[in-house]
């Protein structure tokens, strides 16, 4: 995740210090001092001409923009370490305002992952799940005799003995309000069913809300239900419901208090009454590297004692390992598995599962998006070594040759459209700056004019005048003559930067300055000018990162020569 937010941010070249010149350890009043300087120099009243009086409003747009950013301790602190990019995400206006740069990387993360979601669900948030089963259990439970009699005998006969297809929809209707439709279909060795349900929900707090339930199928028949969700004084969640059927009134009702044992432990406990009644209590651990659960439960007509480890590994695939164990009436299981992400939005996992009396079942798992494809395959009813082997060795093999001969292929496909999306931005994005840089540069000439006529006629020359700047790649090795060079003029800006007959620039990169733009994207720059100060002409190459203070008796730092 982290890598992707990276490479979002590197396109986003706007360089708000380098606008208004300041340092990145600028103050409050450095920063208004530039500020009140640069929105005299781009004032659109200044400017009859309505073109003019155009650009100088986004010129004096840009900067105001930049000042209202860099002045606000908690925007300037999030643009410090994401750009422009991070201030672009919604939730930051709920965020407590004393963070650390930690703090505030990890609260982008979660806004980031938030905003992802939202896109992918605002349409109808549409969830589905397919599941397909498979009868392996010839590979292993194995009858010699009723091969031989069956034609074709020779091979295992391996089978889908069931299928589950749900799907549902959203689709809100007001702000509180929000319409549900689902329906699914089964199939089990030959037989099936399905239904299909509407539901209409109503928001009426931050964690209450009422349902009205229609459905119809060929199990229960046609339905009518109710249900009320709301938080309670004694507990986070209380549940009642009812359902109307043929064959009769379903009530139900469940309660649930969560509490917080430490910071990272969950304690809960859960009171279902209804056709399945039981109780349930669980202790969860959820820390940035492992997830711990222990849950009991007593119940009819299930009760179990259930524990599970999962492992996380701080990668770029967010892979997890997990395990747990599982008994109670129905028997014990034993389950391990894996999971890895294998795509933005698809992730891939495989469980083991292991248990008496239910055999071994390997379980495959891939969700996109909100759609969740199962293929639970059972290999045998015993518990067989072989069995328990192939289900752990076989989707490890089979995982690799596919990351090999398909992913990595298709990831390297994708992150070239990237790139090749990236240059073409790239290019749009420096065709922009240098329409911008020349409207600065046409905004700032008759200043510039009256600027150089003053230090000419009034001061006698005694001031700093910029005669010549140039900025961008400069050819200076002899064996790189056939090479262009790629410069532009910028003696009008810099000569409107000058205050008090000194020019002073930061460490950040001149491409920002107003009347600037990359005319070289990715290669070394350097800014060269020959200025006069007192009647003495001197030039100045500065590297494009480098602090420059001119004239050198104030203290320069660029190579004079």
């Amino acid at each position: 995740m982290a890598a992707a937010l990276d490479d979002e941010l590197e396109l986003d070249n706007q360089d708000y210090y380098s606008l208004l010149n300041v340092r990145k350890e600028a103050t409050q009043d450095e920063l208004k001092a530039s500020y009140r300087r640069l929105c005299m120099l781009y004032h659109p009243d200044k400017h009859r001409d309505p073109e003019l009086k155009s650009q100088a409003e986004q010129l004096f747009n840009q900067v105001h923009q930049a000042y209202e950013v860099l002045s606000d301790p908690q925007s300037r602190a999030i643009y410090d370490i994401f750009g422009k990019k991070g201030l672009e995400v919604e939730g930051w206006e709920i965020v407590e305002r004393k963070r650390t740069p930690v703090e505030i990387r990890e609260e982008y993360e979660r806004l980031q992952r938030e905003r992802e979601e939202r896109r992918l669900q605002q349409r109808t948030n549409p969830k589905g799940t397919i599941s397909v089963g498979v009868d392996a259990t010839d590979l292993f439970d194995r009858y010699d005799e009723d091969f031989e009699e069956m034609p074709g005998g020779g091979f295992p006969h391996i089978e889908i003995n069931r299928m589950h297809i749900s799907q549902s929809i959203e689709a809100p209707l007001t702000n509180s309000d929000t319409a549900m439709l689902s329906g699914s279909l089964s199939t089990h060795n030959g037989n099936g069913g399905g239904n299909i349900n509407m539901t209409v929900r109503r928001v009426t707090s931050a964690k209450g809300w009422g349902e009205l339930e229609f459905g119809a199928g060929d199990i229960l028949g046609p339905l009518f239900g109710m249900k009320v969700i709301w938080p309670s004084l004694h507990c986070n969640n209380c549940n009642c419901g009812m359902q109307f059927s043929p064959r009769g009134v379903r009530p139900s009702c469940s309660l649930m208090t969560a509490r917080h044992l430490d910071q990272n432990t969950m304690g809960y406990l859960q009171w279902r009454w209804g056709p399945h009644s039981s109780m349930t209590t669980s202790v969860v651990r959820d820390t940035k590297t492992s997830h711990f659960t222990l849950a009991l439960q007593l119940g009819v007509p299930h009760s179990y004692l259930m524990m599970s480890y999962q492992y996380k590994f701080q990668d770029e695939d967010q892979t997890k390992v997990k395990g747990s164990i599982k008994t109670g009436w129905f028997g014990t299981v034993v389950e391990y598995g894996a999971e890895r992400k294998i795509s933005r939005h698809s992730v891939l996992a495989a469980t083991v599962s292991v248990g008496v009396p239910q055999g071994v079942t390997l379980k495959i798992r891939l969700a996109r998006a909100n759609q969740t494809y199962l293929f639970p395959v059972h290999l045998t009813d015993q518990l067989l070594p072989s069995a328990v082997f192939y289900a752990t060795v076989g989707p490890l093999l089979v995982y690799m040759a596919i990351h090999r001969l398909v992913i990595i292929p298709y990831t390297c496909s994708q992150k070239q459209q990237d790139l090749e999306l990236q240059r073409k931005s790239s290019e749009v994005d420096m065709v922009k700056k240098k329409q911008e840089a020349e409207s600065a540069v046409r905004n700032t000439h008759t200043y510039y004019t009256q600027i150089k006529l003053y230090l000419v006629h009034v001061t006698n020359t005694t001031g700093l005048i910029i005669l010549n700047a140039w900025y961008g790649k400069f050819v200076t090795d002899n064996s790189a003559r056939q090479e262009r060079a790629q410069v532009i003029d910028v003696t009008v800006p810099l000569q409107c930067l000058v205050k008090d007959s000194k020019l002073i620039l930061t460490e950040a990169s001149k491409a920002g300055l107003p009347g600037f733009y990359d005319p070289c994207v990715g290669e070394d720059k350097s800014l060269k000018l020959l200025y006069q100060f007192r009647g003495v002409m001197h030039q100045v190459l500065s590297a494009d990162t480098e602090a420059l203070r001119i004239p050198k008796q104030y203290g320069c730092w660029g190579s004079t020569a």
